[in-house]
């Protein structure tokens, strides 16, 4: 589909958003009337929006997790989809310590490339000759497993790599200048190392870089920062780093590995230099745009990317999650912090939960939702959800004829996230608890606790605030302790936050910063006087976001100690 086509597609299936959503979800019914999952309830074929809604059930992943572990398990018979699942997509929103495994059918996966289709056509739309130079965008890929039926599962990336672009015409990655051996190598260091190499290399035909999450996009830079004598070395040789011993990659980089002196003298001036603002448009001088996710936790990456940039702007081009792909950007060059998504009707029946009252609230359909209200998304799919909540909170703040506007705003009760992590509550509980075994009770106790996402260092990192009570005069404990403490609670993390520690290096280890006596009773103060927060049902909040608040503990911190070691991770866990 050319970019015409892809326009003209915008704005049919827009402008008759309803009626689409009513076609779409006869369809999704029709095709998987036999299943078991339908059939238990009774719809008897039926494939209208009054049946479905009043007989099917609006469900969370604990829910259908029974049906999916029969999936895994090896059951082939049609579960959820009449359509053979091929793999499972693993999603990074996890709240209770493995990942959720979304059935991936082939109708799935085409609607997942018709959104990149589209919203490849809106930006050649904004910006001219996108085509006639190259792109760097920073991807890593995941490690994969199989269930005990044998499907494997993959994290979006990895599937759209190992699967989806390997089995396109092999010029699929030409307006890449990663290679594609890069790309697909686990090994996080040599992957980025020869990504930023070939990018160093192409950097007068590089015209956009970026990175899956604006949090990744930051290790880039602190990555480049650590090694560019390394990578400049190499330029200047036409030699590559013994550190990088992949032999796909080295395979690879034999055409792409020269010597130019010249470009590394260039580079190492830049690089030497104590003053990185503007990194990007000065190693890379054509760059017109940053493309990256700065949406929902990554919106707070957003100052550090326009410094690292040189303000260039920031798009988000795509609102993809593992259970559906249904949002494109259409203003592409839209403030940042601004970004809304429109929904296209086709790529899957969507209702909303208002959020005022979720669980006794009606879901409203597409169409009916209302502006400045906000909703989590339920789907129904190709792949077997049906009803699904997928715990993505949005805003609506427009229409593009009669398809809605939304602005991701957060996953449902996630309180830190710093890359693709999410951890809620409940784990945020259970990992304090975890640690405070680790105390001499008799001595002292933890009066309170709250936490923050620091994402002042690159990579970003859990801090977490404690006040202490020492019962005895003798009971502070020492640091070897409290670092003991820390890693306690990072291994009471969920995988995917584990995961990010150990293997991606996307996240910095954990902090236990301890405040002064009577820090939380200011913090309550200053609720109550600037906040307009009641003195009387005042909670500790368990996460701290607002600027003044996070200054009012830093200010009190009497120690500080951070996880000298990694917490346990293993490529067969189940994420």
């Amino acid at each position: 589909m050319d970019d015409a086509k892809a326009l003209q597609f915008i704005e049919e299936v827009t402008e008759n958003a309803d009626k689409v959503q009513q076609t779409t979800l006869a369809g999704i019914l029709s095709e998987n009337r036999e299943v078991e999952y339908l059939k238990r309830f009774n719809l008897d074929g039926a494939t209208d929006r009054e049946a479905f809604k009043s007989k099917i059930p609006v469900v969370t992943y604990e829910d259908i997790l029974p049906f999916i572990r029969r999936i895994a398990d090896g059951d082939r018979s049609p579960i959820l989809s009449s359509q053979p699942i091929s793999d499972f997509v693993i999603s990074s929103g996890t709240s209770g310590g493995e990942g959720k495994l979304i059935p991936a059918v082939k109708q799935d996966q085409d609607i997942r490339l018709l959104q990149s289709v589209l919203a490849r056509a809106i930006l050649n739309r904004h910006v001219k000759g996108l085509d006639e130079g190259k792109s760097l965008h920073f991807v890593f890929i995941k490690p994969e497993r199989r269930t005990k039926g044998g499907l494997m599962v993959r994290s979006v990336i990895t599937r759209l790599f190992k699967v989806d672009i390997k089995n396109m015409p092999g010029d699929a990655m030409k307006a890449s200048s990663s290679p594609y051996e890069a790309v697909c190598c686990e090994d996080i260091f040599q992957s980025m190392y020869t990504q930023m190499l070939c990018g160093l290399y192409e950097r007068e035909l590089i015209l956009r870089v970026g990175a899956v999450f604006a949090s990744g996009l930051l290790r880039v830079i602190r990555f480049l920062q650590l090694n560019w004598r390394e990578l400049t070395h190499d330029i200047r040789t036409g030699s590559l780093d013994s550190r990088v011993d992949d032999q796909a990659i080295r395979g690879c980089m034999g055409r792409v590995l020269r010597a130019e002196p010249e470009l590394a003298d260039l580079l190492a001036r830049e690089c030497e230099k104590d003053n990185w603002e503007g990194i990007i448009t000065r190693i890379w001088p054509n760059a017109k745009f940053i493309e990256t996710i700065v949406t929902g936790s990554m919106s707070q990456y957003i100052p550090t990317v326009d410094y690292y940039s040189g303000g260039l702007p920031v798009i988000s081009a795509m609102y993809v999650s593992s259970e559906c792909a249904v949002g494109i950007n259409l203003d592409s060059f839209c403030n940042p912090s601004e970004v809304s998504y429109t929904f296209m009707p086709q790529a899957a029946y969507m209702e909303f939960l208002p959020l005022d009252n979720p669980e006794f609230s009606e879901p409203v359909d597409l169409v009916n939702v209302e502006i400045g209200k906000e909703y989590e998304l339920v789907v129904t799919t190709y792949n077997g959800l049906y009803r699904y909540r997928v715990g993505d909170i949005f805003r609506v703040t427009g229409f593009h004829n009669s398809a809605p506007q939304f602005r991701f705003l957060a996953r449902r009760n996630v309180l830190l996230s710093i890359d693709s992590d999410k951890t809620d509550e409940t784990t945020l509980q259970g990992a304090v608890e975890r640690a405070y075994k680790l105390l001499d009770e008799s001595k002292v106790v933890v009066v309170d606790y709250t936490s923050y996402a620091d994402t002042a260092t690159i990579p970003g990192h859990y801090v977490i605030f404690w006040e202490l009570l020492l019962k005895d005069p003798d009971g502070w404990p020492s640091g070897e302790v409290v670092e003991q403490c820390c890693l306690a609670m990072e291994e009471a993390m969920d995988s995917v936050y584990r995961q990010g520690r150990v293997v991606g290096k996307s996240i910095g280890p954990l902090e236990i910063r301890i405040v002064e006596r009577g820090s939380f009773e200011e913090l309550m103060d200053y609720a109550v006087e600037k906040r307009s927060a009641t003195f009387s049902q005042y909670k500790t909040p368990k996460c701290v976001k607002l600027k003044e608040m996070v200054e009012l503990l830093n200010k009190r911190v009497v120690a500080a100690h951070f996880s000298t070691a990694l917490p346990h991770w293993a490529a067969e866990e189940r994420l």
